[in-house]
């Protein structure tokens, strides 16, 4: 396994647009989230508006196949099958939820790619109705002590604290972090020298990294599109790869692409692991 694990995002990175949103206004449900949306946090909302769509008829093969129609453009889903075939370790860290993160990804034959899915749990009830609920249970419970803009249900920088600290024995492991919103701030700080942020340009993590990029320790790559994420991403996994001597000849970008088994999983785990 070369030394590179390559962390994405999933809303606006992985797929060009925002998963909630996109159930949201696919179901007809827009002007009841606009109307509840001032009253509650986004994450409660989103498992209020699942309870309404239940009680609307709507199941949740509805809300798959809408799922199934999200924006995910060709090149991404070539940078992620090249980067996984020159050995780099994927994973997610989302504030979707892992229903619809799995939906997508298994409509475009992506999810066998991925060891790791950090997200809010969402899970289908005893009444067929989807729950989301928190991935980190602030609201009743002391906050995690960043000033960062962290939404309340969940701290990506402490996930990505807890992976550094995984790979504590393994020194020549880098981090690679794309992703868009303020809540991949976070996160950016805590990527040490070596590792590589990719933010997409003129989104709020671009905004608030190029406000003061001096406080991140991680070389700063921007991308703008499906195009330069994967033209950027590729050429930085070489240049790890290329630095590390025990690294074989690199694979070609023609590379034909076969996904790995992927072992039963627990069903809508807060961390999807997936062990090859």
């Amino acid at each position: 396994m070369a030394g590179v694990i390559v962390i994405f995002d999933f809303d606006k990175t992985i797929i060009d647009c925002d998963s909630d949103n996109w159930v949201v206004d696919g179901m007809g449900a827009t002007a009841l989230f606009e109307e509840l949306l001032p009253t509650m946090p986004w994450n409660n909302l989103m498992d209020r508006m699942m309870s309404e769509l239940h009680s609307q008829g709507k199941t949740i093969e509805d809300i798959a196949d809408c799922l199934r129609t999200a924006p995910l453009h060709p090149q991404i889903i070539s940078a992620i099958k090249t980067a996984h075939a020159l050995g780099c370790e994927l994973r997610i860290v989302s504030d979707a939820n892992y229903f619809f993160i799995e939906t997508i990804l298994k409509h475009h034959g992506l999810l066998d790619y991925f060891s790791e899915i950090n997200t809010n749990p969402g899970f289908v009830d005893e009444e067929g109705k989807l729950r989301i609920q928190p991935y980190h249970d602030f609201f009743n419970s002391a906050s995690h002590g960043c000033t960062n803009p962290c939404p309340p249900n969940m701290c990506k920088g402490l996930i990505i604290k807890r992976i550094q600290d995984a790979m504590l024995s393994d020194a020549k492991k880098r981090i690679i972090y794309l992703g868009d919103g303020k809540g991949d701030y976070c996160p950016s700080l805590k990527l040490g020298e070596g590792d590589f942020m990719m933010p997409r340009k003129n989104y709020p993590v671009w905004e608030l990294i190029t406000s003061n990029p001096l406080l991140l320790k991680a070389e700063i790559h921007g991308w703008s599109d499906a195009e330069e994420l994967e033209k950027v991403l590729l050429k930085l996994i070489n240049i790890i790869l290329s630095a590390d001597k025990k690294t074989p000849e690199l694979l070609s970008m023609d590379w034909k692409f076969q996904p790995v088994s992927r072992l039963p999983h627990e069903a809508f785990p807060q961390v999807l692991r997936v062990p090859n």
